[in-house]
């Protein structure tokens, strides 16, 4: 990637633009963040916002490089020597300092000492390590997965392990014992006591695992909407982790739609969204989350326009989000993942975001998005020609609909036509509305007892075109709403007193 495209590129995990030294943040705090996650890029002489290229006079440019290069090892511990190019964009110099993930983590800013001096890169930003992190940090640098330590609050017959056992026998044939347990790293024996690592906890049906690691669940929600102010269906999964996917996918299956469609002589049943790219997806959050993370839990969020799947921990060091097709594999949870495999849940490392691909063939009208938002990776199953109920509405009424509202004062013939409610309704309603008034009290005034079928004659029409307006826009159906003429209604209330038809 050239100069001129990477300047267009939003900072991010690994990527920041700095004017000066001086700018914002302590350079070193970067570089710290970068080397204890994914590497990074960060490019001095460039003003982020606006962006803006600033560049260095070549006098400057070799001078502040050797600076710079004695900053960052001055001021890190362990030593950090990143790679720091002098770039020439149109005459003017840039220094680009290529960060690489580290081996020695957690890395820290000296002066300020390991608790205080740790960054982590979040999103676009650099944010102090939490003591959780900075363990997480402490494992990645000894090459030890969360999942695989032992639990030592609890021993190995505290432990109810029966969804497990009987999926186990149901895939591999094989009885699931003592030695089974042991030989995938379930419990490990230490001074003649079975001692359970995290990953027994997780794959347990025990309260107990429901107590010590209460957000190893899956949140999941039907919104109605596009937005999160009102929900139609939520389910909180707290199961063993290996009955997780079915049961998630059981939501999911209940909330969207399922149709058919005719191959040939055949007829063929489709789901809204491609549901094995989903289920993919669902087991990937479960596999590869970070259970470090406390308070963390999956999320999934069904839309009206999308379907959203959210998993605590961003992606592993070696993966690039914008290459998740490349079959390339890092397993977070080394525990976990081999018996997922066993289960049949996983076919084969590295294949889940191939076959999402393959089938999002099938789903042209569906679109996929990428992001880490924070600490977390999301996936986003997008309907490209979502219509909203507004712009529904605009389109059962007719053409010209939506010219009417941008009108600055809308006559009766341009509204009348196209709309089915006699002049004097429309005024009447625009003058109760002259203050803001509840659906029931204009319900009462127009003797109507259906709320719904009110709404959607007299109400909607008038909201669409811009001469009614709610007091609550984001939420519709709030028992609270209001309604209000807007200013294009008090322009073709006047027009109609003042050129009575």
């Amino acid at each position: 990637m050239n100069i001129e495209e990477i300047i267009k590129q939003p900072e991010g995990r690994r990527l920041e633009f700095k004017e000066n030294l001086s700018d914002g943040n302590r350079i070193e705090r970067t570089v710290v963040a970068f080397s204890n996650d994914a590497g990074g890029e960060i490019y001095l002489g460039i003003k982020n916002d606006p962006r803006e290229i600033i560049g260095y006079n070549e006098n400057e440019i070799f001078k502040l490089e050797q600076q710079l290069s004695n900053i960052i090892f001055d001021n890190s511990q362990p030593n950090i020597v990143p790679d720091v190019a002098v770039v020439n964009y149109q005459g003017m110099y840039l220094l680009k300092i290529t960060v690489y993930p580290g081996s020695q983590s957690p890395y820290f800013i000296k002066s300020l000492g390991k608790s205080k001096g740790t960054y982590i890169r979040v999103g676009s930003s650099n944010k102090p390590a939490d003591e959780s992190m900075s363990q997480e940090l402490e494992r990645r640098k000894r090459n030890i997965s969360f999942d695989s330590l032992p639990f030592y609050e609890l021993s190995a017959d505290d432990l109810s392990l029966i969804s497990l056992s009987k999926l186990f026998q149901e895939q591999t044939g094989k009885k699931f014992d003592k030695k089974a347990y042991e030989k995938l790293g379930l419990i490990f024996n230490e001074n003649g006591k079975g001692i359970p690592t995290v990953a027994a906890v997780l794959l347990s049906d025990s309260e107990i695992k429901t107590k010590e690691f209460h957000y190893s669940k899956i949140e999941c929600a039907r919104f109605k909407g596009s937005t999160t102010s009102g929900t139609l269906d939520s389910q909180t999964i707290n199961e063993s982790v290996c009955l997780q996917p079915d049961l998630a996918m059981n939501f999911i299956k209940r909330n969207i739609r399922k149709g058919s469609e005719i191959k040939g002589v055949y007829r063929k049943e489709r789901w809204e969204y491609p549901i094995a790219a989903i289920r993919e997806v669902i087991i990937n959050a479960i596999i590869h989350r970070d259970y470090s993370l406390l308070g963390r839990d999956i999320k999934v969020a069904i839309f009206d326009d999308m379907l959203e799947i959210t998993s605590p921990g961003s992606l592993p060091q070696s993966i690039d989000i914008n290459n998740l097709s490349s079959g390339l594999s890092e397993i977070r949870n080394r525990t976990l993942a081999p018996i997922f495999k066993m289960l049949k849940l996983i076919e084969q490392w590295g294949t889940g975001f191939i076959k999402l691909n393959s089938e999002l063939l099938e789903y042209p009208e569906i679109d996929v998005k990428y992001i880490e938002p924070g600490l977390s990776f999301q996936v986003q199953f997008i309907k490209k020609d979502y219509i909203t109920p507004k712009s529904k509405l605009v389109r059962e009424l007719g053409p010209g609909w939506h010219q009417v509202g941008t009108k600055l004062a809308p006559s009766w013939h341009q509204v009348g036509t196209k709309l089915a409610l006699s002049q004097e309704m429309v005024k009447s309603l625009l003058q109760s509305c002259l203050s803001t008034q509840p659906i029931t009290a204009l319900m009462t005034q127009f003797n109507w007892s259906d709320r719904s079928k009110f709404k959607k004659k007299f109400i909607n029409p008038l909201i669409v075109i811009n001469l009614l307006s709610m007091s609550i826009p984001d939420k519709p159906n709030s028992s609270k709403q209001r309604y209000i003429i807007t200013d294009r209604g008090r322009m073709l209330l006047k027009s109609l007193d003042e050129n009575k038809e």
